[in-house]
């Protein structure tokens, strides 16, 4: 086996989904891709009523990173088999039990979404193996194309996206509106392209109870928690990215002029789950990620996870979600031996992750 190209991907999403009717469910996103491209995610687990919480894992934002789709079919097709033949899963010197295997299923949806770019993949397997960004040539300049095409999806959601306003100009914030940059153009306006209003739509329409939310990417082997845009605190409420007080003091590492409140208990789930990860993770081989805030990486903004933390601050009608990104292996396509290890490792971290958040009492 090598790499799936974004017709694999999906015939494999479609394939689980008749193999496993019982356990899994196909979901149409409501929009195609810049080119046309129908998507769909898997809503994994045991029938129920509606309302069951849910974990909502996404992957192949960027197109260049291509294990990410890899990592979460795989993951989706382990679950269904564990738990369809009653078996548990073990991954490297990780190993669960049938029964945790059916208490998750039981009780959570996992909602998988393994191919959010689908253009951009494609282009990167066929054409640019360092493509980023999706394929939308709607912003590129008269005359212009390249680089010009393409908005970086994992710029465009609706946090703190007008970076100029809100970062400080000396933050050095990943982020540009230049629809030439050729790496993190966020795009006119946030959601919009179809690749994030699909994942909006996922947690806003689709499965308006999830409680997690995990963006798979790479590199650097890294769990990454929220807040993506400064560092943590839990002191002061009135500091936090709805207040415009304090637009253009925000990003600047070890500075107490603007640090982003998180409530103590959330950055307290929050990391906790993110170390059950990197513990479960650490078992299968011995490799070592690092849990550590978005920002710790590099300032940025229009982010799936902190927007996915965000809803709720916005709106307290909306479910609290504990969002993170994860940062896996070293480079962006290695070797397929390599990525079939990196895959358990992933998978590992992965279940126990879900397995310590339906823990967590509401």
């Amino acid at each position: 086996m090598t790499y799936l190209n974004i017709a694999e991907v999906d015939s494999a999403a479609v394939n689980l989904s008749h193999a496993y009717s019982d356990l899994c469910e196909l979901v149409e996103l409501p929009e195609a891709s810049i080119e046309g491209v129908a998507c769909h995610a898997l809503r994994v687990g045991a029938p129920s009523a509606d309302g069951r919480d849910c974990v909502v894992l996404i992957g192949g934002v960027h197109a260049r990173e291509w294990g990410s789709c890899e990592i979460l079919v795989d993951f989706a097709a382990d679950l269904l088999e564990a738990y369809k033949s009653g078996s548990g899963l073990r991954y490297g010197g990780k190993s669960f039990t049938a029964a945790e295997v059916h208490a998750l299923l039981n009780n959570v949806n996992v909602v998988v979404f393994p191919l959010v770019n689908p253009d951009g993949r494609r282009y990167s397997q066929t054409v640019e193996p360092m493509w980023r960004k999706n394929r939308d040539t709607a912003n590129a300049p008269a005359g212009h194309g390249g680089d010009c095409v393409g908005v970086d999806i994992n710029r465009n959601y609706d946090f703190l996206f007008d970076a100029t306003k809100a970062f400080s100009p000396t933050a050095g914030v990943r982020v540009s509106s230049d629809p030439c940059d050729p790496q993190v153009y966020q795009g006119p306006y946030a959601f919009s392209e179809p690749e994030t209003r699909n994942v909006r739509w996922l947690l806003e329409e689709g499965f308006p109870h999830t409680r997690w939310f995990v963006d798979v990417h790479s590199y650097s082997e890294d769990m990454l928690y929220v807040w993506g845009d400064d560092e943590d605190q839990s002191e002061d409420k009135s500091m936090n990215f709805l207040n415009p007080a304090y637009d253009g003091r925000r990003g600047l590492p070890g500075d107490t002029d603007y640090r982003e409140y998180i409530p103590q208990d959330d950055f307290d789930s929050a990391t906790a789950l993110a170390r059950s990860f990197t513990d479960a993770l650490r078992e299968v081989r011995g490799t070592e990620y690092t849990p550590k805030s978005g920002f710790d990486l590099y300032p940025t903004c229009g982010t799936s996870d902190d927007y996915a933390f965000s809803r709720h601050f916005v709106d307290d009608k909306k479910e609290k979600v504990l969002a993170y990104t994860i940062e896996w292996g070293k480079e962006f396509q290695p070797p397929w031996a390599d990525m079939e290890e990196i895959i358990k490792d992933v998978s590992a971290g992965l279940l126990q992750f879900c397995l310590s958040a339906a823990a967590v009492p509401r």
